[in-house]
């Protein structure tokens, strides 16, 4: 389908569509194969009609090279691009910038007690915090002992009570990784155990693999399955706890086909199925148990996580869309027919009043590695009740669509704060003409609640790079040419630009959510703070941020408190053997009660506030000790 289409003609077709999801319908949910046997003669027959599409293709192929064969002979086809590989405080307080309350995502460093635990370049470390304290305590690889950790990747963590859970993917194993060492109160660390969970890489440049709802671990992880294969359950949803003696055949299955679901639309012929499996593993016990509920559809994928349930959201060629509701309580999952594709998991709301509410856009792959960025065409906003999702034969009406302006461009950032929905583009306001005035960026105010309510476009004299909640109010930053711009947004009864700061010849050092925090203090009062570097450096995978700014936010006036800063010099070998690219980042700034630090790279600088301003107070170096 063109990318020209426009969301008023996808409008028009959704409805003229078959049945509609309306308020009276019964709730249905999604049917579940009946049978090992019922789910092996689908796949069967799915087989034998991609077999065909393959056959067809091929003789069309060769009909074609026979035609274009005569005299003069054309040039060689070129070959095929690769694929690009993927990447050859005593009482108990959040440090991770999360979209939703209660719901914690896999990070780089948590609170546990009295001590920070990180987790950089395939080790765990802890520090001890407490006690007015700055002290390294422990390290540990945070793979099993006796592993190969080449071509493995450990990019998350998590905490439950005492279980540090470190998640990453393995290359060499192929599926995800979850291990689970034990945190004493001391901050001493002891490896408990590994489990390899069957799936396709989940890498995200904007998602996360993990949440942790409570003593649940929670996983997305999508898998695509190879129907040629001999054993076509052997791809399928599967657990197994790691020895050193390990073999295939140590999975077990932890999605019988009693838990594997599926819509009325056939999978796109010639383009694959995909089991988008959502697995919960529970905690409490410390031999992990995990169960699995997973639904077939096309390969494109968006996912959310609310505190009730995992939503996902699939695209097929063009603009024909599912969205599956999948409860985390291991209750039947229902699905709706929808149109476009949201740009990342910050497009999704599950709200109060029982809606959920998604941006769209009318074109979009999914967020897979860098996909989030690449979406485009016109953009709407979709607010469903929940009780219109059904058994997937159902399609959300024309009516719960609102079209809305802005074109989505690469690398739109959206985020819903308080009753609003915001969203705009980097734009170009970091290049100009000699004789041009810096380009304006619009950022665009939508009340969610408000069906076909009017839409404000605030201008704004940078890009919108990141939009971060300040309590009840929200900031927007972005750069213009060499400068960083903070701009501060109220959100009452319509929004409208408070105040801004900037911060001369500086460029943001972390594009990821956890980069930024905001610790309110009281109602509109708090301090935001962010990691920047030089405006002629950029952020590097190796390279730890220069350092982390922080400002204090008084009634959405803004102001320099100062910065932590990272110690000069070149990186030390820390013998690295696993996971040696930062792709989640590896720095933070973080608040603990009235204490504030940065983490940067090895380094954790503790500050103090005096007189308006943050100085410096110690630092220590956690890094490893090469032997």
């Amino acid at each position: 389908m063109s990318s020209a289409l426009k969301i008023t003609v996808i409008l028009s077709l959704l409805l003229s569509a078959g049945s509609h999801a309306a308020g009276t319908a019964p709730r249905k949910t999604l049917a579940p194969f009946a049978s090992e046997q019922a789910l092996g003669s689908y796949l069967q027959q799915l087989q034998a009609r991609q077999e065909a599409l393959l056959l067809k293709q091929q003789k069309l192929q060769r009909a074609t090279a026979q035609y274009m064969a005569a005299p003069p002979a054309p040039p060689a086809a070129p070959a095929p691009m690769a694929e690009a590989a993927a990447k050859s405080v005593d009482a108990a307080e959040s440090v991770t910038n999360v979209q939703t309350a209660g719901v914690d995502e896999g990070g780089i460093v948590k609170l546990h007690g009295k001590h920070l635990v990180m987790l950089r370049r395939g080790k765990l470390f802890t520090v001890q915090v407490g006690g007015n304290a700055l002290q390294p305590v422990s390290s540990l690889d945070a793979f099993a002992p006796g592993s190969d950790p080449s071509g493995s990747w450990y990019d998350e963590m998590l905490i439950d009570g005492d279980t540090v859970v470190v998640i990453g993917y393995s290359y060499s194993r192929g599926g995800t990784e979850i291990g689970l060492f034990d945190i004493h109160a001391d901050g001493k660390l002891a490896y408990r155990s590994t489990y390899h969970l069957r799936s396709n890489d989940y890498y995200s440049s904007r998602n996360y693999a993990s949440r942790l709802i409570g003593s649940k671990l929670v996983f997305y992880s999508p898998l695509s399955l190879d129907l040629r294969r001999g054993d076509p359950f052997g791809g399928f949803p599967a657990l197994r706890r790691w020895r050193p003696d390990a073999v295939p055949s140590d999975f077990k299955r932890i999605a019988p086909a009693t838990r594997i679901y599926r819509t009325d639309d056939e999978p796109e012929a010639g383009n694959g199925v995909t089991l988008h499996t959502v697995t919960v593993c529970d905690l409490a016990q410390r031999d992990m148990r995990c169960e699995a509920t997973a639904v077939l559809g096309p390969r494109g994928r968006v996912f959310y996580v609310s505190g009730q349930s995992v939503y996902v959201w699939t695209t097929r060629r063009g603009s024909d869309s599912g969205v599956f509701r999948i409860p985390l309580d291991g209750t039947a999952p229902s699905a709706l027919k929808v149109a476009g594709a949201p740009v990342d998991q910050f497009s999704f709301l599950e709200s109060a009043d029982g809606h959920l509410n998604v941006l769209l856009r009318a074109e979009g792959q999914g967020d897979a590695m860098w996909d989030g960025a690449r979406g485009r065409g016109d953009m709407a906003l979709l607010r469903v009740p929940l009780a219109s999702f059904s058994d997937g034969r159902d399609s959300a009406p024309a009516g719960s669509y609102q079209p809305l302006p802005g074109g989505g461009g690469y690398g739109l950032q959206n985020r819903y704060v308080g009753p609003y929905l915001l969203y705009g583009n980097p734009g170009n306001a970091g290049r100009r003409k000699a004789d041009q005035a810096w380009p304006r960026q619009p950022l665009y105010a939508v009340r969610w609640a408000d069906a076909g309510g009017s839409v404000q476009a605030l201008s704004l004299p940078h890009g919108v790079e990141r939009i971060e909640a300040l309590g009840n109010d929200a900031v927007v930053i972005g750069a213009q040419g060499r400068d960083l711009h903070f701009s501060s947004i109220r959100l009452g009864a319509q929004a409208a630009i408070a105040t801004r700061y900037v911060r001369a010849d500086a460029a943001q050092g972390e594009a990821r959510s956890h980069g930024f925090f905001y610790k309110p203090q009281t109602a509109g009062e708090g301090v935001i703070g962010l990691p920047i570097l030089g405006a002629d450096e950029r952020p590097g995978l190796n390279k730890s941020s220069a350092s982390v700014l922080y400002l204090r936010n008084s009634g959405l006036t803004l102001t320099e408190l100062g910065a932590l800063a990272a110690r000069p010099g070149q990186p030390l070998d820390d013998g690295c053997r696993a996971s040696c690219v930062d792709w989640y980042g590896n720095a933070r700034p973080l608040f603990l009660q009235c204490r504030v630090f940065a983490l940067l790279g090895y380094e954790l600088v503790e500050g103090a506030l005096k007189d308006g301003q943050i100085r410096e107070v110690r630092r220590i170096s956690y890094a490893p000790t090469l032997r």
